[in-house]
């Protein structure tokens, strides 16, 4: 079973996405902010990193940035999961190594196919 970090500050939004992948037979693990996402993708490797933007402390399109740059991280797919719905957010965060950008309220539907297409490559 494929592992996919979840980088999100609020526990609301945390809980729908792993509910949605749960059910789509995914394991989950969950990171509060940027610091804890790189260490997390660090010790755990997961299949899929999905990064919010706006976070406390160090924010999603540094935390990507930190990611693709890291010979240890650089293989894992992100794709940004945010409120910032601008073409110039878009822009920057695929930049920063995103695969994919997805602007909140995200589906199930949609998270299941787009963490699947980033999976598969």
């Amino acid at each position: 079973m494929a592992l996919v970090l979840i980088v999100d500050d609020s526990p609301t939004d945390v809980h729908v996405m792993q509910r949605a992948l749960e059910q789509g037979g995914y394991l989950t693990a969950a990171a509060a902010d940027g610091d804890e996402a790189i260490r997390k993708a660090r010790e755990l490797h997961p299949d899929l990193i999905l990064m919010d933007i706006v976070m406390p402390g160090v924010n999603g399109f540094q935390a990507t940035r930190q990611l693709s740059s890291d010979p240890q991280t650089r293989s894992i797919p992100v794709i940004m999961v945010t409120s910032k719905a601008q073409e110039s957010d878009r822009v920057w965060g695929l930049r920063q190594g995103a695969v994919d950008y997805i602007v909140k309220p995200v589906t199930a539907e949609q998270l299941l196919r787009k963490a699947q297409a980033a999976i598969a490559g």
